[in-house]
């Protein structure tokens, strides 16, 4: 596909994708620079604030996808509709991905392999990072019908346990969380060899899985995950990256009640931030509620305290509105119960942030926007932890606790 077809297929993408409007101020493509931030960024000022008060050691980004086309021994498996033009949506959003990664056509050195440069450029892109910190790189499950059988047909891709825990294993800036359907005949063998194989989490996606997280089919599974004291990441409000296939009603924050009674660690992604829910603690068809204020209603209980946490990741995305980033940034009570996550390679589709859209709320001093801008065009993980430490609403910052991860992950 070349360059200029690529580029007409964003718009179309754009709404299934994002769920709202494009911002290109920023471009429509992640120019990949690939030669690692120039002295005049990685002496900035601007970035050392950003590191005051940061164990990096502590640093752990709890939500960065691993991702490929399977054109290795990675067992990585694409849904051929991901990869058809026939399926012009599917085909975009996934060509936008590679995009973002900087793989699969970019003008980057290249290994021969989708997979391999994918890592490779993760690796990159750590290298601008203090040598602590850890990128959590993610697993995928398939998704299963109510049987516990997997159906290719509906899921939108795989990253196998075992390939994530190699990578993991391959570089010291890694670590890696494991994805198992709760469904599955072998779950509970399957989070046991994760255990021991060095997971730090399970990453599920009900709605793209086809998880009920309040179904009594995943207590077995709940038992085994607080058995061996390890968390469970789970999206949350409403999806707009993959296919959910009317499962969206599975995001719902309340539903994760059930996980929590069993007394699992659970990291609510995206803080809920997206979307309506049916308040479901007054019955099964209670009125919509604003997903992010049910996961506040969660978060104001002192019973899930130690267990219940929502990670950051996609909350700067255009189609979150100022309202979100004001009650995310201004509840200071519940800053103890976030922890950061970026998401990528969201953070690297440059129309899906807009930098300057938070100058006009606000929230950005001008002359920091110009910075991060230009990091941005070398590097957006770290352009995505600069944004969030410097965003401030009504003069509140996130603290560096929220960016203190690893402490949700202390099993590990």
């Amino acid at each position: 596909m070349n360059r200029r077809r690529f580029l007409g297929l964003l718009a179309l993408a754009g709404a299934s994708l994002s769920g709202c409007r494009f911002y290109p101020a920023e471009g429509m493509s992640n120019p990949c620079l690939a030669q690692g931030l120039p002295p005049q960024l990685r002496d900035h000022e601007l970035l050392r604030e950003c590191w005051e008060g940061i164990d990096a050691r502590q640093f752990w980004d709890c939500h960065v996808h691993l991702a490929g086309t399977g054109d290795s021994d990675s067992g990585i498996w694409v849904n051929p509709d991901m990869r058809s033009p026939w399926h012009p949506i599917q085909y975009t959003q996934f060509r936008y991905y590679l995009d973002a990664a900087c793989v699969g056509g970019n003008d980057v050195a290249s290994r021969g392999s989708v997979d391999a440069d994918y890592v490779e450029r993760l690796r990159h892109l750590h290298r601008d990072f203090p040598p602590e910190a850890r990128f959590m790189l993610l697993a995928f499950d398939y998704y299963h019908d109510e049987e516990g059988r997997k159906d290719a047909q509906m899921s939108a891709f795989h990253v196998p346990n075992s390939y994530a825990q190699r990578v993991a294993a391959a570089y010291p800036g890694f670590e890696w969380i494991a994805s198992i359907h709760p469904y599955r005949e072998d779950s509970v063998e399957a989070l046991a060899w994760c255990v021991r194989h060095g997971a730090k989490a399970v990453k599920w996606l009900p709605g793209a899985m086809g998880i009920d997280p309040a179904s009594s089919r995943c207590d077995r599974f709940y038992a085994a995950l607080a058995r061996h004291d390890m968390p469970l990441l789970t999206h949350t409000g409403k999806e707009y990256a993959i296919s959910v296939e009317g499962g969206q009603a599975l995001n719902n924050p309340l539903r994760l009640r059930r996980p929590l009674e069993h007394g699992v660690r659970v990291i609510l992604a995206h803080c809920a931030s997206l979307g309506e829910y049916a308040d479901i603690d007054r019955g099964e068809d209670g009125p919509q509620v604003d997903s992010l204020s049910l996961f506040h209603r969660l978060a104001a209980e002192r019973r899930y305290d130690g267990r219940l946490f929502g990670d950051l990741s996609a909350v700067t995305l255009v189609n979150r509105e100022r309202s979100v980033l004001e009650r995310l940034w201004g509840r200071s009570e519940f800053h103890g119960r976030m922890i950061n996550g970026s998401d990528y390679p969201l953070p690297g589709i440059m129309p899906l942030i807009s930098t300057q859209g938070f100058v006009d709320w606000g929230f950005l001093a001008r002359e920091e926007a110009g910075v991060l801008v230009e990091v941005r065009r070398y590097n957006p993980l770290l352009y995505d932890f600069m944004l969030k430490r410097r965003l401030s609403m009504a003069g509140v910052r996130l603290p560096p606790v929220v960016f203190h991860s690893r402490r949700v992950f202390q099993h590990a």
